[in-house]
């Protein structure tokens, strides 16, 4: 049984929502093919995939949560939940790493896509870009305050101040949430749209998905938040919240990249909006 164990490893008991989390996965990517081709009952589709993946992350995630309360994740399960999430990290910087190297394949050696718009970067089409030492710069500094605030309800959390670590989460959740909507605000008074261009495309594509993957963040720290006010973490057991502060590290360094890269070398020479 998996209640009567006489070692230091996890028996997961069987469990239905890995296959539904599957079905639903099908589903959201067979809405996405309906919705790019204009097909009836597209959005039909598209919507029950995202419920039930919704409803996956909702349920399965909620189980990892009571399992670690009862007692299952263990020094050496713990040890092993680590090197998970090193190597999801690892996969999610490949993943941007492939955004740079489109980028800088782009701008250092111009090919037929960029010489029918002027051979140069930012390509002619392109009459100006933003000022990366406006609201790019305000972002990268509210970035960074973030991380040292996710850090300090670290150091809270492994020292017990439980109320330095609501204090700490709750700004950088703030911080965050008012990086997003600068960024939202940016994309709607960014002088160049979506597409067109190699520029453009290649601009939307890194800087949203990391947009993306501040949303996500914050998320898992409002989580880790409505935890910490449950008194589920402790000084010696607290992973979910370790995971959340690396995501979040994570998060930071990537922005750095992407405002000296995109922003500051990509709009180089050409005018600021």
């Amino acid at each position: 049984m998996a209640g009567n164990v006489n070692h230091d490893y996890h028996i997961l008991e069987p469990d239905i929502w890995p296959l539904i989390g599957a079905f639903s996965a099908l589903t959201f990517t067979s809405g996405m093919v309906l919705f790019m081709h204009e097909m009836a009952n597209a959005w039909l589709v598209l919507g029950l995939g995202i419920a039930g993946l919704i409803a996956t992350f909702f349920a399965w995630w909620a189980n990892v949560v009571k399992e670690a309360e009862r007692g299952d994740h263990t020094p050496v399960v713990q040890l092993h939940m680590r090197y998970g999430m090193i190597l999801f990290i690892a996969s999610e910087v490949m993943f941007f790493v492939g955004w740079f190297w489109s980028w800088f394949d782009f701008a250092l050696f111009p090919n037929a896509l960029t010489e029918v718009v002027g051979g140069v970067w930012p390509p002619a089409a392109i009459d100006e870009v933003l000022n990366p030492f406006d609201l790019p710069l305000i972002n990268t500094l509210i970035l960074l305050c973030s991380g040292t605030t996710v850090t300090w309800a670290h150091h809270c959390m492994l020292s017990g101040d439980r109320e330095g670590v609501k204090k700490g989460l709750w700004l950088t959740i703030l911080l965050g949430a008012l990086f997003t909507c600068i960024q939202a605000y940016e994309y709607a008074v960014a002088p160049f749209a979506f597409g067109g261009n190699t520029y453009s495309s290649a601009f939307y594509m890194a800087t949203g998905f990391h947009g993306f993957h501040v949303l996500v963040g914050t998320i898992f720290l409002i989580v880790c938040l409505a935890r910490t006010y449950k008194g589920h973490f402790t000084p010696r057991q607290h992973f979910g919240f370790e995971a959340a502060a690396w995501y979040w590290h994570f998060v930071d360094v990537v922005w750095l990249f992407l405002f000296i890269v995109v922003y500051v070398w990509g709009g180089w020479g050409a005018d600021f909006h």
